[in-house]
């Protein structure tokens, strides 16, 4: 997911150590091999989901998928193996995951198709907001926690939602959670969206182009 910033803090100074704070590793790291190895699975994720709507093994690489993007984080910060490619990596491998599962969640009639409009329109109104900050010499912005929070309460809703969609009494308990998850989730990443746009704002207003 695209990150979000601490509106607390002073943005230009938070900008500059999103974009050079992070340790200069190499790019063949264990953090960063598992970030691959979870992009890998993001087709082989969206074909089990729309191909053999095989949903148990689907299922299982996303939460795979979240076991490793936990476990990078850890062992990045444990090895001091942080670096750039890792900080894009790991964002753009949520984001595809979450591309690939509303995609397929709404072919298989899961979900709506509006909620994954509002999702996905949310991601590419931020998307404008690249140009502007390479403009000034920027290329992130800190991590918020509400993004995280997002992120969480919809990679939770996902997996609920497919086992939700079917038959007995587990998916009738799961379907409600999973729709609780759903609504904070998206609640949050809306949120934390306004508050991305409010500080590439100050920022503009404060940097000069370069």
């Amino acid at each position: 997911m695209v990150s979000v910033p601490d509106v607390g803090s002073d943005p230009v100074t938070a900008a500059s150590a999103a974009t050079g704070g992070a340790s200069t590793a190499g790019v063949l790291t264990i953090p960063n091999l598992l970030s691959f190895a979870r992009l890998l699975g993001v087709p082989v994720f969206l074909w089990l989901l729309l191909g053999p709507h095989a949903d148990g093994w689907a299922l299982a690489v996303l939460m795979l998928s979240g076991f490793s993007d936990w476990a990078d984080g850890v062992l990045a910060r444990k090895l001091n193996q942080m670096s750039p490619l890792g900080a894009l990596l790991d964002p753009l491998a949520d984001r595809l995951y979450i591309l690939a599962t509303l995609l397929g969640l709404v072919l298989r009639s899961v979900i709506p198709w509006w909620l994954a409009a509002v999702l996905i329109g949310r991601d590419l109104v931020l998307l404008l907001t690249v140009p502007a900050l390479r403009r000034r010499g920027l290329t992130a912005l800190p991590v918020h926690y509400l993004g995280k929070a997002a992120t969480f309460n919809l990679l939770y809703a996902f997996p609920l939602l497919l086992i939700g969609s079917h038959a007995g009494t587990i998916s009738a308990v799961a379907k409600p959670i999973a729709w609780a998850f759903t609504i904070w989730g998206t609640g949050l990443y809306l949120w934390a969206g306004g508050l991305y746009l409010l500080q590439v704002r100050r920022i503009t207003q404060r940097v000069r182009v370069r």
